[in-house]
């Protein structure tokens, strides 16, 4: 019998043209990152499942045995991604937050109180979910060959053949490898893509996954557009995407082009795992493939979930969103569709966003948006208010601000504060004070980018009286965070000489903020240009050995440059030999003083050591890899990168993150020694050192645990593991997360309780979660501490309880494992 998936596609959103000018906008190109998926479909019944038990039923027709039945897939036709609590809520443009340079359209709007036909909704996920039964005006059908069991001639191959249909969706996966394995002597490709099909029939989609990767590993394999399709458009429906990426890909690898259903079901799984890191990237990837490679042309639903997804995504490159967007914006004109008006203001908000901001393509948005009827809202307003403050232009601002006075809604925080920052960039810092009190009158006191900025206008313009006022405002106004605004100050007496209240200044932020690197290298350039070097190398030796601040290559130039000014050789060489061991850049005068120092001594300066890692190094990354650090690898030059990424919703990512960056500093991609922020994501050079990693961490590709991990497991690594992927429950548990195979999991609970931890482990999908309870959790705690960061040290240590328990047994607890996307329920102890 042929097996055909059959699409209803009947329309479900009505698609207005629009005759609004196109614009040819560049695509951006988005990494591919390799993620995991999520929850499973609701089994029902099956019509093939009867048909398929030990006791075969057999389905006889005169037809049947001369020609190949079709059957329809409709079995298998539930309703596309059921609505639930993981469901996108449409876009609210009513947010009463701070502005970010990275923040949300919402968050720049801060006080901004919208009635319901004015708030922004592009159309949710659930919309494009819904439409993938309009993705083509005509019927799609794939046809995947499979032939009825009693046509077989063989009596032997059909009892066989339908006891595997029944054993094979009962096992787990390591189980159902050895079950086919055992098979191999007899199975053909027709009877494993009888199985997979029989599979995708009774709503196990992830089994029918399973014996096609078997399939694709025999000698006998040929591909099969058809199934892959199936099972391609199947998972992507269970939100299963990097399953489906598996498959998609392997279509591609096969110089084929997915069919849309897999592109726009693909799209849609993605953006509905936005939580996930990485999966707006994939999405636009996707999309942007759709459309050139394929020659597609997507519902205006999945334009405009997309859309909505780059608007409302905090943080990344909003350069890189840009681009998308226009993109996006670009295809939906072309092809005729309606541009919503909620996507003209979204394009001008994200321009708005920029650095150097495009007047002319905003205006040439504004003029299209007139055009197609649409008035501007109080959003587009803002957001020009803000593009023309970055310009300076005072005129334009000024008029803007009639404009927004004139509707009468209120104004919100964030125009003040672009308002001040024009007047400041036309010299005028008395006017942007006066500004900032009618701010804190109208909305009965300043907002927190409001400080900041008029504490950055007043010091840029080195009035020190009004900068310490404002500043003392702000600490009697109990509002955070205040380093900005430390920073500014410390700026400033620096440049005017008054090194007394820069320290008054250090210490006083010490006391209220987080420690910061940015603000310890402004008072050691103030120790060391006032000459007090004993003072200097104190704060020094404080950086490099509190992880999260550290040095830099700024700290070490700063402090080699006073040594070798006053003469002290010795303590140079010994900065001079740590800048050597980081890889950092040496400033051309200061090798000048150190290459004549070295030649009365009749020695040369020595070069940089070669590339190697220390033991330190080597253990800090064997506990990242087994946190889930990804390696890149280019076979044909034996060369590999390792990829660092920390999540910004983390508080020990944001620790851990600067610690990393300056821990690895000489084994990164080249970038600038004096940047004060440090990337969410950064990788290293590529490197054959890093073979051994990616042998043993990352073979073919994904990620695996060592048959010697157990040798590797020394308390510094388990300590950077805690830190970077487990976390403390409410209970005070502590629980890691790990990537690998079952054998690789068993051998790191061997080696724990080699270490006298008992722990529990469950598995979820790909994802195994090692669990440390009571005293347990107390030992493991004893065994990392020494390594542990300080500023973690409260955010990790187990419960009180644990640590006041000597060794008695305690009751069992229950721990509960946070579930993640593409887990299943299964579970092993």
């Amino acid at each position: 019998m042929i097996v055909t998936g059959t699409y209803d596609f009947s329309s479900s959103l009505s698609v207005a043209s629009s005759s609004s000018s196109t614009v040819a906008i560049p695509v951006t190109a988005f990494n591919v990152i390799s993620l995991p998926s999520n929850p499973k479909f609701i089994n029902s019944s099956s019509v093939l499942l009867r048909s398929l038990s030990f006791s075969l039923i057999r389905h006889r027709s005169s037809y049947s045995r001369r020609f190949l039945r079709r059957l329809s897939f409709h079995g298998n036709k539930t309703q596309f991604f059921s609505q639930s609590s993981t469901q996108t809520p449409p876009l609210q443009f009513t947010v009463n937050s701070t502005t970010q340079r990275s923040g949300t359209f919402v968050e720049h709007l801060t006080g901004i109180t919208e009635s319901a036909e004015e708030s922004y909704d592009f159309g949710d996920v659930e919309s494009a979910r819904n439409d993938i039964r309009n993705v083509s005006s005509r019927r799609f059908e794939t046809e995947v060959e499979v032939r009825e069991l009693e046509e077989l001639p063989e009596e032997w191959r059909r009892s066989k053949l339908a006891w595997l249909c029944k054993e094979v969706p009962t096992h787990k996966s390591v189980t159902l490898v050895r079950l086919l394995n055992a098979q191999k002597k007899w199975v053909r490709q027709e009877d494993a893509t009888y199985i997979a099909v029989h599979c995708t029939r009774i709503r196990e989609n992830e089994t029918g996954f399973r014996v096609y990767r078997w399939m694709t590993q025999q000698n006998w394999y040929r591909f099969d557009f058809g199934l892959a399709t199936k099972l391609a458009d199947y998972l992507g429906r269970e939100r299963k995407f990097t399953k489906c990426r598996e498959v998609f890909d392997d279509i591609l690898n096969q110089g084929r082009v997915p069919s849309e259903s897999t592109f726009h079901i693909l799209v849609v799984a993605y953006l509905s795992s936005l939580s996930v890191e990485g999966c707006l990237e994939e999405a636009c990837s996707i999309y942007n493939r759709m459309i050139q490679l394929g020659g597609y042309k997507p519902r205006l639903s999945l334009h405009n979930s997309l859309f909505r997804a780059l608007v409302g995504k905090q943080g990344g490159v909003l350069n890189d969103y840009l681009k998308q967007a226009e993109f996006i914006f670009h295809n939906v004109v072309t092809t005729g569709l309606e541009v919503q008006k909620d996507v003209f203001s979204g394009l001008i908000w994200l321009h708005s966003c920029q650095d150097e901001v495009d007047i002319d393509r905003v205006s040439s948005l504004r003029e299209e948006m007139k055009k197609a009827g649409f008035e501007e809202s109080k959003e587009v307003v803002v957001s020009l208010l803000r593009a023309y403050a970055k310009e300076g232009g005072v005129e334009k601002v000024e008029r803007t601000w009639l404009e927004l006075l004139d509707r009468d809604c209120g104004i919100p925080s964030q125009a003040f504060v672009y308002k001040m920052e024009a007047y400041s960039k036309g010299g005028n810092f008395a006017k942007a004070l006066e500004i900032f009190r009618e701010m804190e009158k109208q909305l009965g006191g300043a907002s927190v980018s409001g400080y900041h900025k008029i504490v950055e206008v007043v010091c840029k313009f080195q009035q020190v009286e009004f900068a310490e006022s404002l500043l003392k405002e702000f600490i009697e106004s109990g509002k955070k965070p205040m380093l900005p605004s430390y920073i500014e100050i410390a700026k400033m007496y620096f440049g005017l000489g008054l090194h007394e209240k820069l320290e008054m200044a250090f210490v006083q932020c010490l006391e209220k903020c987080q420690p910061s690197q940015t603000i310890y290298n402004i008072y050691l350039d103030s120790l060391v240009e006032i000459g007090n070097l004993e003072k200097a190398g104190d704060v020094f030796d404080e950086m490099k050995n509190n992880g999260t601040i550290n040095v830099n290559a700024r700290s070490c130039n700063t402090l080699l440059k006073g040594y070798l000014d006053s003469g002290k050789q010795v303590r140079a060489e010994r900065i001079y030999e740590l800048m050597r061991l980081k890889k950092y850049e040496i400033e051309p005068l200061l090798v000048e003083k150190l290459d004549y120092i070295k030649s009365l001594k009749r020695k040369e300066v020595k070069r940089p050591l070669s590339m190697k890692l220390s033991k330190e190094q080597r253990e800090v990354l064997v506990g990242l890899l087994l946190g889930g650090l990804q390696i890149e690898s280019d076979k044909e030059e034996k060369c590999h990168i390792i990829k660092f990424e920390f999540r910004e919703t983390s508080q020990a990512h944001l620790i851990l993150r600067q610690h990393i960056h300056d821990h690895f500093r000489e084994w990164l991609q080249p970038s600038i020694d004096l940047q004060e922020d440090i990337p969410f994501e950064f990788s290293s050079i590529s490197h054959s050192y890093f073979g051994f990693y990616a042998d043993h961490f990352w073979p073919k590709g994904r990620p695996e645990i060592p048959k010697l991990i157990h040798r590797w497991l020394s308390p510094h690594s388990l300590a950077y593991w805690y830190m970077y992927s487990g976390f403390r429950t409410s209970s005070g548990d502590i629980i890691l997360r790990l990537k690998g195979s079952l054998e690789g999991v068993e051998k790191v609970v061997k080696a724990l309780r080699g270490k006298s931890m008992e722990c529990r482990v469950k598995k979820k999908g790909k994802v195994f979660w090692i669990g440390l309870q009571g005293t347990n959790s107390a030992s493991f705690w004893k065994l990392i501490e020494p390594h542990v960061l300080e500023d973690l040290k409260d955010h990790l240590k187990p419960a009180p309880e644990s640590m006041d328990n000597d060794g008695e047994e305690e009751e069992e607890q229950s721990t509960n494992f946070d579930t993640s996307p593409d887990h299943s329920n299964d579970s092993v102890e």
